[in-house]
């Protein structure tokens, strides 16, 4: 059966073997293109905002396949729609490429709350924004500690740190407004120093407000308080009454006008 080549001499067989090899080759190379379907290329439409069912037939309208590559939750967004896609629109591809997309989560993951008692409400604030929280209404109460965080709550009801909530929940704060609930007398400063006086409301949780200085003042802290505001005493609701004592809660501020001299004090106003 082999006779007719084995009578060939062997330069003769070798140049069969090496035509058909090159023959294989051109062949191969011929089919590359089709094989890989090199020219055929769609471009990417345009698949953020989507709903994840209608991107997927959106995809196979022309040609191509869609993949989920992650999920993510934003609750500004619907649930399975398309928020990032890769590679991006208009992108030229080979027909039958997969395309990835990353969807919104239907349901919202779960976190837990943590305690926010005691942080100021930027903080507590920021720290919200780091879960995926939100910052709901605010309530003042009366507390000296202004701006911090007294309570926590969720639909109008107190949540214990480590109470598991969807992510995307608006938590509601308790602040303090930085005054006391007992209200005190307005205390006398006239006569004092600036530096005694900062001293004696320090004590009382009371501010010092504006230093207005009447004339030139080198040395503000050993200048003398003349006038204050609120005063000690009010103005007398009826002739022959003596002035009630003015009140003033922790955490307000008293205006104070200064001078080099001391004041000349009313010796029959009321101590």
């Amino acid at each position: 059966m082999f006779k007719f080549i084995t009578n060939k001499s062997f330069f003769v067989n070798l140049l069969v073997v090496i035509l058909a090899v090159l023959l294989l080759v051109f062949l191969f190379f011929s089919l590359l293109g089709v094989i890989t379907k090199h020219g055929e290329t769609q471009k990417v439409p345009l698949l953020v905002g989507m709903n994840y069912n209608d991107a997927v037939k959106a995809l196979k309208a022309v040609g191509l396949e869609a993949g989920i590559q992650d999920s993510i939750y934003a609750d500004t967004a619907k649930p399975l729609q398309v928020m990032r896609q890769s590679p991006d629109v208009d992108a030229e591809v080979k027909s039958g490429r997969t395309i990835y997309l990353t969807i919104n989560r239907s349901v919202p993951p779960l976190v837990e709350m943590p305690d926010l008692r005691g942080f100021s409400f930027k903080s507590a604030q920021l720290y919200l924004q780091s879960l995926g929280l939100k910052s709901g209404e605010l309530t003042y109460v009366p507390d000296i500690a202004r701006n911090a965080v007294k309570e926590q709550l969720l639909n109008g009801n107190p949540i214990a740190p480590g109470t598991k909530i969807n992510m995307g929940s608006s938590i509601d704060l308790v602040i303090g407004n930085g005054l006391g609930e007992e209200q005190m007398e307005v205390p006398d400063l006239v006569g004092m120093t600036v530096a005694e006086a900062r001293s004696y409301l320090s004590t009382n949780n009371i501010e010092l407000g504006a230093i207005i200085a009447m004339g030139a003042i080198s040395d503000t802290s050993n200048a003398y308080i003349n006038v204050q505001k609120p005063a000690r005493y009010a103005d007398a609701t009826a002739a022959g009454e003596p002035p009630a004592v003015n009140k003033i809660r922790a955490g307000e501020i008293v205006d104070i006008w200064i001078s080099t001299n001391p004041p000349v004090k009313d010796t029959t106003a009321p101590q």
